[in-house]
């Protein structure tokens, strides 16, 4: 198999066959093409924390950008979680544990579960208490069987002597396990010698095997009896990429759910476990991203709040839940903040929100083209391999197919945006026509996506606008062909040329 050609250090087209020849970049900032002057501040804003907000047109590749930005920060190293606080339970405590403390917890908890073994492992008489070892017979079997399916006997007693014994063995079974339908015991206690010292052993039912707990099992088991219940909410093993929508305020800031039973101590649900993390606190350590911020609206302050304390507090947002007496107070929520949003918006972006990511941060405005030159065309054919690698589902496209996709580009830049001698960076409807294209060179069964597949793409990918005019010469016409005369007499079209008429006819 022939290396890979670094396109953009080779800048000619000719070093290829297909897209399959480009090596894609390792560096996920790297695979941003066009966007020279983001990518750099967010190598910058990963580096030193500070935060973006990039200001474009949708599908320029911001939140590739912004993605690609959390995958340069280090793993998180804290994990979140919020004890039950017996004082005062709707008051739970946040507790804040480092990488190492919650490696420890997680050893201390596994040497605390002790080892499973095959019931046929076990002491013979250790197996019959707890049900899997038939006294009658000697084979094994599942405790929920209560009789033996070998022998048909109960497992627990010789009966031939008493005709009473199914019934008598049957209700001494279920007084002595805690878990209706199985036979014997739930666990059995004994001791065994180890290097000639006597320990104390149990061995409990679990599933269809049995679990060992040794004396260091059961110490370890004793001492987290001891510590107080707790939920983690933010695990240390986590996305550092948060694409919060703000769709909802609980989504962002977190809840407490709701418990039909009010919290009541032996039927509900106790606070601490009711309570759910935002996406603010779930970017703790890491990036939150939240495209067409100004939708936010009022919920812009809380971000700045989130942003300015690095703490906010978690609690019931619904007034008629048993969650709205609920709160966590001082949750951590240590983030890099990457908002985004068209430029027609930046004006409903909140100033206290754009002063404070000024004043940590930077604020970009995205290109929507690139100059048309031998580098850019390189970069532009790095993405087509990117979008088919990503696809999975469509093959390469030949050195013709690249070019094909290249002049569209130079197409697209004239008429979306006016400018000459350019490539288009609307790269999410570019990828739209390499896949439209993929799509049919796959049903055709051909090895390549070709120039012919690009330009049926083309007229694939127009949109409704695009085709309406084409069709009819303009929208006004296509609505005045495409609808009856009832709907005409409706719309505002057919009373403006209705009066237009009247007006020709007075005059």
């Amino acid at each position: 198999m022939s290396a890979k050609v670094n396109i953009q250090r080779e800048a000619d087209l000719r070093s290829i066959e297909s897209s399959a020849d480009i090596e894609i970049p390792k560096d996920p900032l790297s695979r941003v093409i066009g966007q020279e002057e983001a990518v750099t501040l967010a190598r910058i804003a990963a580096r030193q924390r500070r935060n973006l907000l990039l200001v474009g047109p949708p599908g320029t590749g911001k939140s590739m950008i912004a993605q690609a930005l959390a995958l340069h920060l280090s793993k998180p190293t804290e994990e979140i979680r919020v004890v039950h606080n017996p004082e005062n339970p709707e008051r739970p405590l946040v507790e804040v544990k480092k990488q190492d403390e919650v490696l420890r917890d997680r050893e201390s908890k596994e040497s605390a579960e002790g080892d499973l073994i095959e019931p046929q492992a076990a002491p013979i008489a250790v197996a019959e208490r707890l049900g899997y070892r038939c006294k009658n017979c000697g084979s094994y079997s599942s405790p929920r069987e209560r009789v033996c399916p070998k022998c048909e006997k109960s497992k627990l007693t010789d009966q031939q002597s008493n005709p009473f014994g199914d019934i008598m063995s049957g209700l001494m079974e279920q007084m002595g396990s805690n878990m209706p339908g199985m036979v014997g015991k739930d666990r059995v206690t004994t001791t065994r010698k180890v290097f000639n010292k006597e320990e104390v052993v149990v061995f409990e039912r679990c599933g269809e095997m049995i679990r060992v707990l040794d004396q260091k099992a059961l110490e370890k088991r004793r001492e987290l009896e001891k510590v107080s219940p707790r939920k983690v909410i933010v695990p240390l093993d986590r996305n550092p990429f948060v694409f919060a929508t703000g769709a909802s305020e609980t989504e962002l800031l977190g809840d407490v759910r709701h418990d039909p039973y009010g919290g009541h101590a032996n039927l509900g649900t106790p606070p601490f476990e009711r309570v759910v993390a935002g996406a603010i606190h779930e970017a703790h350590q890491g990036v939150l991203f939240i495209d067409e911020l100004p939708h936010l609206g009022n919920l812009q302050r809380y971000i700045l709040t989130a942003m300015q304390e690095k703490y906010f507090p978690i609690s019931g947002h619904n007034p008629q839940s048993s969650g709205a007496s609920v709160r966590v107070d001082s949750v951590p929520c240590d983030f890099i903040f990457v908002g985004a949003c068209n430029i027609q918006d930046l004006e409903h972006v909140l100033s206290p929100l754009r002063s404070r990511i000024n004043g940590n941060g930077y604020e970009v405005l995205v290109h929507t083209a690139m100059r048309d030159n031998d580098q850019n065309r390189a970069k532009l054919a790095q993405y087509v391999a990117q979008e088919i690698a990503m696809d999975g589902r469509i093959p390469p496209a030949s050195r013709a197919g690249i070019e094909a996709v290249i002049r569209e580009a130079r197409r697209r830049a004239k008429r979306i945006d006016g400018m000459d001698n350019s490539l288009s960076l609307r790269l999410r409807e570019l990828g739209g026509l390499i896949r439209a294209a993929g799509d049919i060179a796959s049903v055709n069964e051909d090895p390549l996506i070709e120039e012919r597949h690009i330009e049926i793409a083309v007229k694939r990918s127009m949109t409704a606008e695009e085709q309406i005019k084409e069709r009819y010469g303009s929208y006004t016409q296509g609505l005045g062909s495409d609808i009856s005369q009832a709907q005409k007499e409706k719309s505002p079209y057919y009373f403006t040329n209705e009066n237009a008429k009247r007006d020709d006819m007075y005059h």
